[in-house]
């Protein structure tokens, strides 16, 4: 029996690339995010293991209903991957618009706190695992960058979740990565790292036995 892996910000970039990679490995693959169009489109190229579930994953009760109907169509849900992000327009502390902070602490923090809380029942019958999109700017000091410190919560937050599933066999990995070619960047960057090693690197985490942890993958641009 195959088993499904629940993707959050599924429509492009990281997650989207995760999805492919992870169906190509023979899970099956449900995919939040808000844009209806791309998930279905995605979800049409994967085929079967794939399921399209359009959702603002900052709205808890549509969070909570696509990932019941989730469990209802694979059967179970044996890992998580809370990859949906944002940034700001406006850089820095004196020069940087508090209703974006709003927007992206609510998304980058508390969505990825409720996405655990709702998806944890389901994890512990299967013993497992949780995983979380961090960011090299979460392991570094960056000259007042409230994204960063976003990151830094996700950090900290992921090793105190491995603790705690840890108590019942589960896991969690934090995957931080430096600068990714995807549409965060209003210009490509062939040079960095692209979606798809993330996606592998996501792949390598799930695909460790019983006997291993993974708590942190880190990747770096190798120009």
């Amino acid at each position: 029996m195959s088993k499904t892996l629940l993707i959050t910000g599924a429509s492009s970039g990281i997650g989207a690339a995760t999805a492919r990679a992870a169906a190509a490995a023979g899970w099956n693959v449900a995919l939040l995010a808000r844009s209806k169009d791309k998930l279905e489109k995605l979800a049409g190229e994967i085929g079967e293991a794939a399921l399209a579930l359009p959702c603002d994953i900052t709205d808890r009760d549509e969070l909570n209903a696509a990932i019941e109907k989730a469990v209802a169509h694979f059967g179970s849900l044996d890992a998580v991957f809370a990859n949906a992000g944002t940034g700001v327009s406006n850089p820095g502390i004196e020069n940087g618009d508090p209703e974006e902070w709003h927007a992206m602490i609510h998304l980058n923090v508390l969505a990825v706190l409720t996405t655990a809380h709702a998806t944890l029942p389901h994890l512990r019958k299967t013993r497992g695992q949780f995983v979380v999109t961090g960011s090299k700017a979460g392991r570094d000091h960056l000259k007042g960058s409230v994204y960063g410190a976003t990151k830094w919560f996700v950090q900290g937050f992921a090793g105190n979740l491995a603790e705690e599933m840890r108590e019942w066999g589960g896991r969690c990995t934090v995957i931080t990565p430096g600068m990714v070619d995807t549409p965060f960047f209003d210009e490509p960057k062939p040079d960095k790292i692209q979606p798809e090693d993330v996606a592998d690197a996501v792949v390598f985490a799930l695909s460790q036995p019983d006997t291993a942890a993974v708590r942190e993958v880190h990747i770096m641009p190798n120009d």
